[in-house]
């Protein structure tokens, strides 16, 4: 299968102390947290094909998370024909020329058709947030299955860094989204092969290249509050690209930073 690359990197989480070090969140303008880029068309062929053929790995919704998906897909209809997408009263036109239903009974499966992101529900029960939904097609080597309807710090176990005290500032910072302030992230890992869907579970983890790579992968990560049901909607924008389409100062700067040390 051709691989699906992105032909540059329109940001550098190894590059910038406060997006380098852990967590790395930053302040988001409220009109970016939806890109369309040149990898939509395909990027979008290969989603609609895990939908059709691997719905029950892709996708999880708790009944009780309904309303909060649903409030989800009329937040991204609204933002959506500033990028392109014409928005009618049963379905929508996309960049590709696709049409899809929209079908606000199935909210994720639905966003999963029309948006490069995927999307994760996450909503406070007892002291931490949950997930309690998800559309994740581009999964960077964990599973859904295995964390849906779990905690942050039952999501984030296998995670060597993610210790008491992280897990304790990154609750307080869910706890502190502002439905007109989101956050965003981004993270920077090499791969030795371009599979988007790249699902592992926790008891067989990615083994990290021994030596060069020569693909790069990084999640621009939002963070998004929807006001009527309080739920955290975590967004993952998945960029892959070739070392070699970086730019000279990306590669100047990931030989002073390897990203062995870039946060996850």
């Amino acid at each position: 299968m051709t691989p699906i690359l992105h032909s540059h990197l329109p940001h550098t989480p190894w590059g910038h102390p406060a997006t380098r070090r852990l967590p790395g969140i930053q302040p988001l303008d409220p009109a970016d947290w939806l890109r369309v880029d040149e990898a939509y068309g395909g990027q979008m062929a290969l989603r609609e094909q895990l939908i059709a053929d691997r719905l029950p790995v892709v996708h999880a919704l708790d009944p009780a998370a309904l309303p909060a998906g649903q409030e989800l897909l009329e937040r991204v209809l609204t933002d959506l024909p500033r990028l392109g997408f014409e928005i009618g009263p049963h379905d929508i036109r996309c960049p590709d020329g696709r049409v899809v239903p929209c079908d606000r009974g199935r909210p994720l499966i639905t966003l999963g058709r029309i948006c490069q992101q995927d999307f994760c529900l996450m909503q406070k029960r007892g002291t931490q947030h949950v997930l309690t939904g998800a559309i994740l097609c581009f999964p960077a080597s964990w599973t859904l299955a295995e964390k849906f309807l779990r905690p942050m710090t039952g999501i984030h176990a296998p995670v060597d860094v993610y210790d008491h005290d992280l897990a304790r500032r990154v609750q307080r910072m869910f706890d502190m989204i502002r439905p007109e302030q989101p956050l965003w992230r981004a993270n920077a890992l090499l791969y030795e092969n371009p599979d988007l869907h790249s699902p592992r579970t926790e008891a067989a983890p990615r083994i990290p290249p021994s030596g060069p790579a020569p693909f790069l992968r990084s999640e621009r990560q939002c963070l998004l509050r929807l006001p009527v049901t309080d739920a955290v909607v975590f967004s993952i924008h998945t960029y892959l690209i070739h070392i070699a389409s970086l730019s000279v100062e990306q590669r100047v700067a990931l030989g002073e930073h390897p990203l062995h040390r870039v946060n996850g």
